[in-house]
């Protein structure tokens, strides 16, 4: 192999090469335990990660190379974002080869101070006393550019500190570089009316002005002053180019969240933008399974994310798509429980907030579309494994539990295109064994009975059916397929021992290596079976246990008992009840009543 070409080993990783966005943004190469490497920026995120895997002379970039185990990207709206974004993200992690800010520097802003007569200059610090500040630029030399026109357009003033009156104006005010505060040259309400414009050219409105100096160098051409003419064009230049606001920071020393999603088919990926002090400090990342827009997915994300957290937000805003259906003030009002805390809820429709949740959806699409095509491979990779006749899009998965043969219960599980759908879920007590442990029997009643329903009912069959088991357990479901008359279904067992897979038409099990996505698939659908199988035998388990107690007092039999764990839930809840409340319940005596909670409140539950 060529030392300089970088073999890919992950499947995974290989799935998000050819799925690389071709757009600005930043990405993060990390080595296969996790660990930050290098933080990039790219005009073109495909373009630029794909030379990471291709031949490079560079010393330090074949050593990067080697070590390169994942990587994540962040599409951003523009290079702006993009520059600002690896500079927070290069602070926070300091990677190993990320070498040009190691010094502590930061890209410089412009800096529009908090006084009574405002100056504006460029800087690297950032001063929380109510200035505001504009950039990063992606070429810095604008911002001379920048501030050489608010200088000939709006001369503000130079010297520092508070206004001292003087009889004789600076030397900048005779260049045409200062307003002359000082001499009394200028009133306060026209040197705010020139701040004013300054606050509008620096936030990007500059139709009006961009037309001014079109004008000016088109006079100065006709007039053949071409230096003249040439200096409106450099002007110009540097206004079209830098017109449009910073979109990622506002450098105010406030706490604030973007929350974007992107949904798909009954998916939600939801993306957090985390806004700290002014810088982009993190994003999160949560998927919603079997949720829609029209069953409002929010309170569900809220409650899961911000339930319970240590660290608030000030505010929260939230896509202008969802003010219609969810109320601003109850928002508020459900969060203030969640958290405790007061957090302000906006619906921005335009400006920098609107643009954070652009990119924050962005985010959640490019995740959501990029698992989703992983899956799709998943699935053609598993279709080729099997050798089976079709992309196997609906799987059906089979686990058994029981307790040394005791209330054995059986699960069933339907994965839909590589994602869980939980109206396909299905439960069964078996009733065939009488205390036995047979898991063969036990696969054999599960399949005949699930799909002779579905046989009798003309309903979907899947593509592959998984049992949580090995040879034995494969052959009981071939069995029983075939005296149903439908052998055409494939079924695959994956053993938890060796994750081995076994197939009816190979006398030997089949090992993937533990980086197959189609590996992965089975072994998704498989431990999903088995964690809905357990839960049900252990409720099964709880209700035979409590039946048992309630059933052990007098003047409570079966019936009542069933009537009294439907109404309460559990031994736990009934014990809460007051006795009239349990009385009614169970068409029991008050006194009745009153020994049954005697009896409960005796017992550790």
């Amino acid at each position: 192999m060529n030392p300089g070409k970088r073999e890919i080993q992950s499947s995974e990783l290989t799935e998000k090469l050819n799925n690389l966005p071709d757009s600005p943004g930043v990405y993060i190469l990390k080595a296969t335990d996790g660990k930050i490497l290098y933080v990039g920026k790219a005009k073109s995120l495909k373009k630029r990660i794909r030379a990471y895997f291709t031949d490079s002379r560079d010393i330090k970039t074949r050593h990067l190379q080697a070590r390169i185990g994942d990587l994540e990207v962040f599409p951003t709206g523009s290079e702006a974002e993009a520059l600002l974004l690896e500079n927070n993200l290069i602070k926070r992690w300091k990677p190993k080869y990320n070498i040009n800010l190691k010094d502590g520097k930061t890209y410089p802003v412009i800096r529009l101070t908090n006084e009574d007569y405002p100056r504006v200059f460029r800087t690297r610090r950032i001063v929380f006393d109510g200035s505001k500040y504009y950039g990063p630029f992606p070429k810095v030399s604008h911002i001379d550019l920048y501030l050489n026109i608010i200088d000939k357009l709006f001369a503000l003033r130079k010297c520092r500190g508070r206004v001292k009156e003087k009889k004789q104006p600076c030397f900048y005010y005779s260049i045409g570089r200062c307003a002359g505060v000082c001499t009394g040259k200028i009133t306060h309400e026209e040197y705010r009316q020139r701040v004013k414009k300054v606050k509008m050219l620096l936030a990007g409105k500059t139709d009006e002005l961009a037309r001014e100096l079109r004008q000016k160098m088109r006079q100065g051409s006709e007039q053949q002053e071409y230096e003249k003419a040439a200096s409106f064009r450099d002007q110009l230049e540097a206004l079209e180019s830098l017109s449009e606001e910073q979109k990622v920071v506002d450098f105010q020393n406030e706490a604030r969240d973007y929350l974007g999603y992107w949904s798909e088919e009954k998916r939600v990926r939801l993306t957090v933008l985390q806004l700290r002090a002014g810088k982009l400090i993190g994003r999160d990342s949560m998927l919603l399974e079997n949720y829609s827009i029209e069953e409002e997915f929010l309170p569900a994300f809220l409650g899961q994310y911000y339930g319970g957290r240590t660290s608030q937000p000030n505010i929260l805003y939230l896509p202008k798509e969802l003010e219609s259906t969810h109320s601003k003030g109850l928002l508020e009002s459900y969060l203030k429980d969640l958290t405790d805390s007061r957090i302000a809820v906006g619906f921005p429709k335009k400006g920098k907030h609107a643009r954070l949740i652009t990119m924050a959806t962005e985010s959640a699409r490019f995740r959501l579309e990029a698992e989703g095509e992983r899956k799709r491979q998943a699935l053609k990779d598993l279709q080729q494994t099997l050798e089976l006749k079709a992309t196997p899009r609906r799987i059906e998965g089979f686990d058994i539990a029981h307790l040394s043969g005791k209330q054995t219960v059986a699960s069933l599980v339907t994965y839909r295109d590589g994602q869980p759908r939980r109206s396909g879920y299905r439960h069964y007590h078996i009733r065939s064994l009488n205390g036995r442990i047979d898991d063969f029997e036990a696969i054999r009643e599960v399949v005949a009975r699930r799909y002779t329903r579905q046989l009798n009912e003309k309903g979907n069959l899947p593509d592959l059916i998984l049992i949580d088991g090995g040879r034995g357990q494969v052959s009981s479901a071939v069995t029983m397929l075939k005296a149903l008359e439908i052998p055409q279904i494939p079924v695959v067992g994956l053993a938890k021992k060796h994750e081995e897979l076994y197939l009816p038409h190979r006398s030997e099990p089949l090992i993937l290596p533990e980086t197959s996505e189609a590996l992965r698939m089975l072994q998704a659908v498989r431990d999903e079976a088995h964690r809905f199988a357990t839960t049900f035998h252990k409720r099964v388990r709880a209700t035979q246990l409590n039946t048992s107690v309630l059933e052990s007092i007098k003047g409570i039999g079966k019936k009542r008992s069933k009537v009294l764990l439907t109404a309460f839930g559990s031994l736990a809840g009934i014990r809460k009840q007051k006795p009239e409340t349990i009385a009614r319940a169970a068409s029991l005596g008050l006194e009745q009543a009153r020994a049954l909670l005697t009896y409960l409140s005796k017992l550790e539950i």
